[in-house]
């Protein structure tokens, strides 16, 4: 069963407009625990405790929804020898779901900024996946930390990490620095357009990556919500695969 979430358009970018949290202020919903299957992609639902009073990272985001039903139903059984990083990760959504329904053979890496940790590390016991899943700490825009490094991570998961502009050069330094730090990796990115700066985002990605705007069976409904589902790969492995 699914929890359907609306999320009211945000109004245009405003330097007035920032509060404490890193975004607008948008609806938001009391706290709760919701069970998710993915509409059916999961045998066994999981549980999502969505708890908005660390920031708006505690609440279930609709291209985190789109972002997991996509690794759910395409990469179920080619992920067993990757590491698995989610960016931005709130609640730990997507990663939780991946970490349910894929063949993995290491613990999936959920992160976020410090506030959010205690909300990670519950829905990790609720879902007794504390062997399936780390959560950590990672701050955009800052060097990554020694666990990152040495974990490698080889798939990146980010879903509705585009919300607020001024982080936008914080984000794609850390993704730039993933990349470097293994040309092989791959992004799946999944973002709502809800301002005309989001797309000034993907331009800007488009830029610094090689961009391929991913197959999905689902992609005619989410489209309609200016949901877009994307890879990024290291244009340097792009060369050296033409080469």
């Amino acid at each position: 069963m699914e929890s359907k979430t609306s999320r009211s358009p945000s109004p245009e970018f405003s330097p007035l407009a920032i509060g404490t949290d890193l975004a607008p202020p948008r609806e938001l919903k009391a706290a709760a625990t919701t069970d998710l299957d993915f509409s059916g992609l999961l045998s066994n639902a999981i549980q999502l405790h969505e708890d908005l009073k660390s920031g708006n990272g505690g609440q279930a985001w609709p291209a985190g929804m789109v972002l997991a039903k996509h690794m759910l139903r395409y990469h179920r059984h080619d992920l067993q020898n990757s590491r698995i990083l989610e960016l931005g990760a709130g609640g730990g959504l997507v990663g939780l779901g991946v970490a349910s329904g894929c063949d993995i053979t290491q613990p999936v890496y959920v992160t976020d900024q410090v506030n959010m940790l205690p909300l990670m590390e519950k829905n990790v016991a609720l879902n007794k996946l504390g062997s399936r899943v780390q959560p950590a700490v990672l701050n955009w825009g800052e060097p990554l930390g020694a666990d990152v490094v040495n974990f490698k991570p080889d798939v990146i998961l980010a879903a509705d990490c585009v919300y607020f502009e001024p982080a936008f050069p914080l984000l794609l330094a850390t993704l730039s620095d993933l990349l470097a730090l293994c040309p092989s990796a791959t992004i799946y990115f999944c973002f709502k357009k809800r301002r005309r700066a989001d797309m000034q985002f993907l331009k800007r990605a488009q830029k610094a990556f090689q961009t391929v705007e991913l197959v999905d069976q689902d992609r005619e409904v989410f489209s309609r919500e200016n949901i877009f589902l994307y890879s990024f790969r290291s244009k340097t492995r792009e060369s050296k695969s033409a080469s």
